[in-house]
């Protein structure tokens, strides 16, 4: 029951920040907002489910045919949802775990599968990120933009050398995480417990890297399809308005928008990421217009999320599977 409070507090407060930007104006503009083009945009989203969905599969190799297409769409739609309604995204991984343990696939192949699907989407942010700088270097940029250009590039990098860092020295962290637990008196069994369960992890990402290579291109080609088509609803929503910002701008605005909201822990950053979108987007087409565009935005890509994934959620997940990933979360 808190966690319903909680979220429902998220929303409002998410509504909250476009309604105090744009005022009255907002709402005229939203109602103006072509219809056949916001249809256009949940269409987009249902479609990026579709694609996350292959790339499931992908990722299970040989264990794809114990999920279907049906049911790995279940499974997207389930995650995505666990993934806006909990802090920080947390209840995704776990929800994924769980259904796919459900089917057969144990838990540290379905962490795995997790790494690697997080992995591709830090991929194509940085290969996405390297293009705008390119574009960025013939174009007159704005203060603003450079700013928004270094910091993405400064989060970007220090997350794969953190990446990189980790797959380079994890045999020490192992141990100086084993010195750690034992330091703060952990008993012996739940040290070697989570051992065992670090190194099947481990175990069972190097599988996921030996895949085939096509298999893996294949991965990153949906990714950067996936990405390409869900940051493309701000720019379509600011186009449906007669406002007339660049693409690259728009992704920029979105990726330090949602960062914004993951440091915040609020469920899906709501709140958060409206406002640092709004702070980013008002002054380069105004209050009333980059209000507007928020709510669009958001009512596509976190609201409908919320209102299609839930009733998927608790078909899919029940209330036994529910009342496990609490006691996990707990744990």
């Amino acid at each position: 029951m808190k966690r319903l409070v909680w979220l429902v507090a998220a929303l409002l407060i998410a509504l909250l920040v476009p309604m105090l930007v744009g005022g009255g104006e907002m709402w005229a503009r939203v109602q103006r907002f072509p219809l056949s083009l916001l249809l256009v945009m949940l269409g987009m989203i249902v479609l990026c489910w579709g694609l996350n969905s292959v790339r499931l599969r992908l990722l299970l190799g040989e264990h794809r045919e114990r999920i279907g297409g049906l049911k790995s769409m279940g499974v997207v739609m389930s995650t995505e949802f666990a993934m806006c309604a909990t802090p920080g995204g947390s209840g995704g991984p776990l929800t994924l775990m769980a259904l796919l343990a459900r089917n057969g696939v144990r838990p540290a192949h379905g962490s795995a599968v997790f790494a690697m699907d997080q992995l591709s989407d830090l991929l194509f942010f940085l290969c996405a990120l390297l293009g705008i700088l390119f574009y960025a270097l013939f174009q007159n940029l704005s203060q603003r933009l450079e700013w928004m250009l270094a910091l993405s590039a400064v989060s970007l990098f220090g997350g794969l050398l953190c990446c990189g860092f980790v797959a380079r020295y994890h045999r020490r962290l192992i141990l100086v995480g084993a010195r750690l637990l034992r330091h703060l008196r952990v008993r012996s069994t739940t040290r070697r417990r989570w051992g065992r369960k670090i190194l099947h992890f481990l175990a069972a990402f190097t599988d996921t890297l030996k895949l085939p290579r096509q298999t893996l291109c294949q991965v990153f080609g949906l990714t950067c399809l996936h990405w390409a088509l869900r940051y493309s609803v701000l720019y379509l929503a600011l186009k449906g308005l007669g406002a007339d910002l660049q693409w690259a701008w728009s992704f920029l605005i979105q990726m330090l928008s949602l960062s914004a909201g993951q440091f915040s822990l609020l469920p899906g950053g709501a709140g958060a990421a409206e406002l640092t979108s709004a702070a980013l987007l008002a002054p380069m087409v105004g209050k009333s217009t980059a209000a507007a565009a928020i709510l669009i935005w958001r009512a596509v890509t976190y609201y409908f999320y919320l209102l299609a994934g839930g009733p998927v959620f608790f078909m899919v997940v029940g209330r036994p599977l529910i009342k496990k990933l609490i006691r996990l979360r707990q744990a």
